[in-house]
This record gives C-alpha cells, structure tokens and sequence, in this order.
C-alpha cells in the first residue's frame, strides 16, 4: 500500500477533481457508446442480440483483471494503474471507430465487422479495467470513515455526469465524414487529454520499496488471504451489487432498442430522442448522488433499500408504458433509484473493511461492475421476443434484492461503522440460521 495511503483530514479538491474526471472520461465514452450502439448496429446489420454482445468479453476480461489490476495498484501505486487504464481505454475506442467506420461502408460482411468490434473493445476490458479500482482506493483511503459514504457518492456521480453528457454530446460528434464513428474517436480523444492531466497534475507519494516486493509464500499455520468474493463481510454487498449492476446494465442496453420501436424512426433520426431519454435518467441519478444523498445524510443502509425499491418502480413503469414520454419518465425513475443503490452497495463494502485493504474491496467492486454486462444479451433478446419482459424482470429482481437489503444481517447493519471479521463471522452463521441467500 502507498506509504501515502490516507490522510485524517480527507482528500483535497484538486486530486479529488483529477480523480472525478478521470472517471467521468471513461463514463461519458462508455454511456455514449451505449447510446449509439443500438444505431450503429442496425445500420450495419448486426442482430439487436449480438450488438449489446459486443461488451461481452470485454466485460468478462475486466472481471478477471480487475482483481489483478487493484493488487498492482498496491505495489505500483494508484497513479500508474490509471495511466494503464485510461491508455487502454483510449485505444481501444479509437480502434472501435475504426471498426465502426469499415462497418459503416461495408468493407466486411456484419459478422466480421461484429467480430473485429468484440477484440477492439476487449482491450478496454483487458487494460481499462486498471483505472476502477485505482481511482476508489485513492479515494477511500484519504477519506475518513465519516465521510466515506459521500465521497464514494460524489465519485459515483462522475459516472451519472458521465451519462448525462455522454449521449448528449455524442449526437453532435456524428461528423459528416465518420459518421457514427464520429463520437468514438472524440471520446478516444477525450481519453489522451486525461492521460495527460493525471501523468502531469496529479500527485502521489512513490510507493514505499518494501511494498513493491513480491509478496511472500504464505507459510504453514498461517492464514491464507481470502479472496474478497468468499470474505463473508464483503460477499452480501457483492451479491446485491451484482443483481443491482445487471439490471441497469440491461435496461440501458435494451432502452435505444425499445426507444427506436417506439417512434417507428431511422436509427440515426431515433439518435436524439435516445440521447434525451438517457440524459433525464443521467440527471435523476446526478439528484440521488449529488443532491438527496447529501442533503439526508443517507448511510449505505438506507441506500441499499431505497435505491432498489425506486428502481423496480422505474421498471414497471417502462414494462407497461404506452408512448415515449412515460418510457422517459420510467428511466428517470429507475435512474433515481440506482443512483441511490451503486453508492449504497459501494461504499457499505468500503466500510466494512480496513485501510489496507481499500484497494482489494475496489478490486472486487470493479469486477462485479463490469462481469454483469455478460447478461445484457440475454436481455435485448427477451425484448425482442416479449417487449416489456426484460423491465418486468428487471423489477422482480429488485424487489427481490429489497427483501434481501431487509434480512440479510450485513446489509441490514451496514453503516459508517468498520466491521470486525468476527463480527462478520457471527452475521455469516445468524444469516444460515435465518436461511439467507
């Protein structure tokens, strides 16, 4: 761990402001992707299925490498994994509007193009995945427990700002001559201004040498390190945190799909009103996190159990909307509600666990964060055949996960309070008692 690693005082504004942009390059390029893909797939041919597809291994290569990327983090530092990161986010949209301009002019059959787009992005999961934990563990732990939850909000909202001005900005970036691959190479663009920022502004005391050390074989009778994913003081928020992830993930995936059925227009004519739509659920999530947050001083418990219970609302409006206009105000609804929920499962994981291992938690957060779009699929998939299924499930799991915020212990205890393992240990055999998931 950096001999930096926290401060009693919390983190300053200019890191702090470094950090949030760093996150809201990579949120506004991802959320602006998402906003297009649903028009870029069907002006090249690729099926409504495989085109949320197209995150799939990317979304699997950053749930296997994050939990690597946060432990070079310890060794190496914060600042040189999000260098890592934004590299590899930066190059792998460039190569993504390549891939999307060759598509766009039928330089290859759908399913080339389909293929090529898939390894482009890949290399976002591979080496993007760096800069997530790196980013939370610099926060967390230069930010007192006490005010943990709101910096953990307040970085959550680079990514809810992300997806306001992302879909915004990418109609304007359709540029005559790329076209739709027109806002992939901007945001590529955006990446390398950041890369600059962070390697010249922002600070970081150099790792103490010990740290840099291989860590030593774990010797007979000594406990071996768990991984965060079995630790029974973390895997209650993992769980919630998955569930949570897929179905924002799935409805963001399938609303362009739903949006252009609707209005019965072009792709590319259905660009703005998807952007609109994205941009009301983007400025709900930005009140959760920026506003109501902050001004109830919510802790993660109650986070947890709010942001659910708005979201499945939000859904079952969607499910059974009859226009455009109340799609718009169910995403709205469904983003208010897991603007609330990421924070929650976020910063309850955080607190549960010491210092010195901020970025092993960050890790397991960022994994769980980018495994759940493997499912996304599965979703434009269930659209395709029952329109308003994906939502109707979408609000089953969330009310499913709001019972599960009631009766599970770590969730039901979660505040600003570090817990003990053997406190955690004690909720693990009350939650089997009990006959919790």
């Amino acid at each position: 761990m950096p001999s930096s690693a926290s401060t009693g005082d919390g983190l300053s504004r200019r890191p702090f402001t470094i950090i949030f942009c760093v996150s809201l390059a990579t949120a506004l390029g991802n959320t602006g992707l998402i906003s297009v893909l649903p028009a870029i797939g069907r002006s090249i041919g690729i099926p409504d299925p495989m085109v949320a597809a197209i995150f799939s291994l990317s979304a699997v290569l950053w749930a296997v490498s994050s939990p690597w990327w946060a432990r070079a983090s310890d060794r190496y530092g914060r600042k040189p994994l999000m260098m890592v990161g934004l590299s590899g986010f930066m190059v792998s949209m460039a190569l993504c509007g390549v891939v999307v301009s060759a598509g766009l002019r039928h330089w290859a059959t759908p399913m080339v193009i389909f293929a090529l787009f898939l390894l482009a992005r890949a290399l976002f999961g591979l080496f993007g995945a760096a800069s997530n934990p790196a980013t939370q563990a610099y926060v967390a732990e230069r930010t007192p427990l006490d005010k943990r939850t709101q910096a953990m909000a307040s970085l959550a909202g680079a990514f809810g700002l992300g997806t306001v001005i992302g879909p915004f900005l990418a109609p304007l970036f359709v540029y005559p001559v790329v076209g739709l691959a027109g806002p992939l190479f901007t945001f590529a663009l955006i990446a390398a201004a950041m890369l600059f920022v962070v390697w010249r502004y922002l600070p970081e005391t150099p790792v103490a040498e010990d740290a840099r050390r291989p860590r030593r074989p774990v010797v007979a009778g000594a406990r071996k390190e768990k991984a965060m994913w079995r630790d029974p003081r973390i895997k209650p928020f993992l769980i919630y945190g998955f569930i949570v992830a897929t179905c924002q993930t799935a409805q963001a995936q399938t609303l362009g799909f739903l949006i252009i059925d609707k209005l019965g227009m072009s792709p590319t004519e259905a660009q703005y009103f998807i952007a609109i739509a994205m941009m009301f659920g983007a400025v709900a999530g930005l009140l959760a996190q920026w506003g109501i947050i902050r001004m109830f001083q919510m802790t993660p418990r109650q986070l947890l159990r709010w942001g659910v219970a708005v979201a499945a609302a939000g859904n079952l409006i969607v499910a059974l909307s009859p226009d455009y206009y109340v799609v718009v105000a169910g995403y709205a609804i469904s983003s208010l509600g897991f603007g609330f929920a990421r924070p929650g499962f976020t910063a309850g994981s955080s607190i549960a666990v010491g210092n010195d291992e901020q970025a092993r938690v960050a890790g397991a957060i960022a994994a769980v964060n980018g495994i759940n779009v493997v499912l996304a699929p599965l979703f434009v998939w269930l659209y395709e055949h029952v329109g308003p299924a994906p939502f109707l499930l979408n609000a089953s799991l969330m009310g499913a996960m709001l019972i599960y915020a009631f009766r599970n212990t770590q969730l039901r205890n979660a505040d600003p309070q570090p817990a003990s393992r053997e406190a955690a240990a004690a909720a693990t055999l009350e939650k089997s008692d009990e006959g919790g998931v």
